[in-house]
């Protein structure tokens, strides 16, 4: 009976159990202040690719889905009527060539003869006037100078019509070789083809429907509205420096795409009370893709302010709290005003100090006044003390 009274006071002698936790403290530092909305992702620039001519499509040049740079062949179509249409027209412009060539000869005949015709009827004139000449052969003679002085007005005007025809079916030529040239589609830009809307052996209409999409996602655009009451300071630090927007998708492991505010929208929208923002991402690694929602941060500024590990604060019937670690390693129960999370880290604005250690795994065993040891978060996870 007595050994048993002794075990006792030997069991109430040794006190509760020492609690293995895993301990962080708490710092000052430079917290960023962050506006948080959901965005959508557009691409930089959308390409509806149509034919200019009609004709047969005869081959395209690309796989749905591709990247293509700008320049790269899409589409074929049948060009063999516009080679013949080409053709004509260049015949065309050898025909007025050879009427301008023809009408030149003429000018010069014609010319020659009014130079002849103008000399004889001032002969004549001077043989007149001596009386060895009729008045009739002096009419005659002037008349004739005159017929030929017309008749190089007339050739005149048959070369400038000859080259007006000239210059118009140099522009039929010019216009044919620019159908001819539509026979091949390139791509306008850079960027992700979508689903072919039309395949090869297919009819094309000019400007009818599009052959193909292009979208350009390198840059993409991120499209986010914030409340209106965010306005006054975006303009103002936006003014001297680019701000910094993150963009966060669902599907891509937390991982986070960096950009720049690009566009504050130029009103209010009076229904939801937000300002439409605009953010490029140069997106050269692809995280981002056009329709996607988005996660934004708009970062604004830095401000100090006391940060603990986010899985520290816990949350209780009278609001939330943390266990702060003394110095003799026991815990006390802190009630703590806990401001925004970026991150894995939460801003204290109020209840906890910087340096002073706090539990951030384990709380499940403590109590006020606990003992603790700490531990490797490994350890703890893993079971050892």
């Amino acid at each position: 009976m007595t050994g048993c009274k002794q075990e006792q006071v030997k069991t109430a002698a040794a006190g509760p159990p020492v609690v293995p936790v895993s301990v962080a403290k708490a710092v000052e530092e430079s917290v960023p202040t962050e506006i948080r909305v959901v965005g959508t992702v557009d691409a930089s620039s959308v390409v509806q690719v149509k034919s200019q001519v009609a004709g047969s499509l005869e081959r395209v040049g690309f796989t749905e889905g591709q990247n293509v740079k700008k320049g790269d062949l899409l589409f074929v179509i049948d060009s063999r009527p516009f080679q013949e249409a080409l053709r004509q027209a260049e015949a065309a412009v050898g025909r007025d060539k050879a009427m301008v060539t023809q009408a030149e000869a003429v000018l010069a005949r014609d010319s020659a003869q009014a130079k002849f015709a103008e000399t004889d009827a001032a002969r004549y004139a001077e043989l007149s006037k001596a009386g060895v000449v009729s008045k009739s052969q002096y009419d005659q003679s002037r008349t004739g100078a005159d017929v030929s002085r017309e008749a190089v007005r007339a050739t005149q005007a048959s070369i400038e019509s000859a080259r007006a025809a000239l210059e118009a079916d140099m522009a039929a030529v010019a216009n044919a070789r620019l159908n001819l040239s539509y026979c091949e589609i390139h791509a306008p830009i850079a960027g992700r083809t979508g689903n072919l809307l039309v395949h090869a052996g297919n009819l094309v209409k000019v400007n009818d429907v599009p052959l193909v999409v292009i979208n350009q996602v390198t840059p993409v655009f991120v499209n986010f509205a914030v409340p209106e009451q965010h306005l006054g300071s975006i303009r103002r630090l936006s003014a001297g420096r680019k701000l910094p927007v993150s963009a966060i998708g669902n599907d891509n492991g937390g991982r986070m795409a960096q950009g720049a505010l690009s566009l504050i929208d130029n009103a209010v929208d009076s229904s939801t009370g937000t300002i439409k923002l605009k953010g490029t991402f140069d997106n050269k690694d692809g995280l981002l893709w056009p329709g996607q929602f988005v996660t934004v941060v708009l970062t604004l500024n830095t401000q100090t302010a006391t940060v603990v590990p986010a899985e520290a604060v816990q949350n209780g019937q009278q609001g939330q709290y943390v266990y702060v670690v003394k110095a003799d390693d026991h815990v006390e129960i802190r009630p703590v005003t806990a401001g925004r999370a970026f991150g894995q880290r939460m801003v204290i604005d109020k209840g906890v100090a910087p340096g002073e250690a706090v539990v951030v795994d384990g709380q499940l065993r403590l109590f006020p006044g606990a003992q603790i040891k700490a531990i490797d978060p490994g350890q703890l996870q893993s079971g050892k003390s």
